[in-house]
């Protein structure tokens, strides 16, 4: 990889507009500490201290993208009740465009609950609705986006789906020609249900468990040839031009064409896994928005990820931490 100017690249994000679109989610933490089982129950007793609430999936994308200093909207479905209000102020106070944020009472906002002592979750409380949006919601989402993109072009569109409704496989197919249509970049973050459904996007980044249940893998050992393999039968599905699959403890691997590399991780103190997926795309959406080099945007995003699971909790990515570390290690 040739000599790159870190401090420019990082500054170039700040005059890039990104939109990230899909399931959005409250955080909620409840923290506490544990010193007795209950006589009711073999359980745990947790003795409250404090609670807070994060935003997650794909508002976790934006927090990440807009931590990086970009123009950043979000488009989604959420409930019409106060989880929903109270997600859309957390990413308004982060300077994020939440105008494209539809709020419906035909649904509820997502909201994990999880109960924390000794940083260390002891149960996790889902409140949700994983029905696709209706048809109804999914024209007014998709009219609204028209507008937007007839006003204010973003750089690149993140798809971010967590199985929650918000992307319908025909929306989905109408945004990646609106994409086309507008010179967007289109990058993903896929889940199970709507795996093959992104046909024709730029980057598809789907960790290794997604991918073996995405493509009905049964496979152990993983090298170079075996991705390569993988990324053939991605491409021979979607059509799409990168792969980017993140690998666990074992790194991140990009195939785009020919050219294609596995990317060890470096060594970190892992507090928590929540969010480095998030902050993996939004990573490697930016610096390939910016410059259409996807090595780069491997190697970035992999410290990135590797930064975030250094924090307890879903946390965004810090732009100076991130300079630093890359200035450290792709030096």
């Amino acid at each position: 990889m040739s000599a790159v100017d870190f401090n420019t690249l990082f500054e170039q994000f700040n005059e890039l507009k990104v939109a990230v679109i899909g399931d959005v989610m409250l955080d909620t933490y409840w923290w506490g500490h544990t010193d007795r089982i209950s006589p009711e129950a073999p359980v745990p007793i947790v003795s409250l201290d404090k609670k807070e609430i994060r935003v997650g999936g794909a508002a976790n994308v934006a927090l990440n993208t807009a931590s990086l200093g970009a123009a950043t909207t979000i488009i989604s479905v959420i409930g019409d009740d106060m989880d929903g209000r109270s997600l859309a102020g957390l990413l308004a106070g982060h300077g994020i465009n939440t105008s494209l944020l539809l709020p419906s009472k035909e649904r509820i906002t997502t909201n994990k609950t999880r109960i924390m002592s000794r940083n260390q979750q002891m149960m996790r409380l889902d409140s949700e609705i994983t029905a696709d949006i209706s048809v109804l919601a999914e024209a007014e989402l998709l009219g609204q986006m028209k507008q937007y993109f007839k006003k204010d072009c973003p750089d690149v569109l993140i798809f971010e789906d967590y199985n929650k409704g918000v992307l319908t496989e025909g929306l989905i197919q109408k945004l990646i020609a609106l994409c086309k249509e507008f010179g967007v970049v289109t990058t993903v973050d896929p889940k199970r249900k709507n795996f093959l459904s992104f046909k024709g996007v730029d980057i598809f980044k789907p960790n290794l468990k997604e991918v073996k249940e995405g493509l009905n893998l049964l496979i152990d050992h993983i090298d170079l040839a075996v991705l390569d393999q993988i990324h053939h039968a991605l491409n021979k599905a979607l059509n799409h031009h990168i792969s980017l699959i993140t690998l666990s403890e074992k790194g991140v691997f990009y195939q785009q064409e020919n050219e294609a590399r596995i990317i060890a991780t470096h060594v970190r103190n892992i507090a928590d896994v929540s969010g480095a997926g998030d902050t993996v795309i939004a990573v490697a959406s930016l610096v390939y928005a910016a410059t259409k080099n996807m090595q780069l945007a491997a190697e970035i995003a992999n410290i990135a990820g590797g930064l975030v699971c250094e924090e307890v909790g879903t946390a965004a990515i810090h732009k100076g931490n991130l300079l630093q570390e890359c200035l450290l290690l792709l030096k």
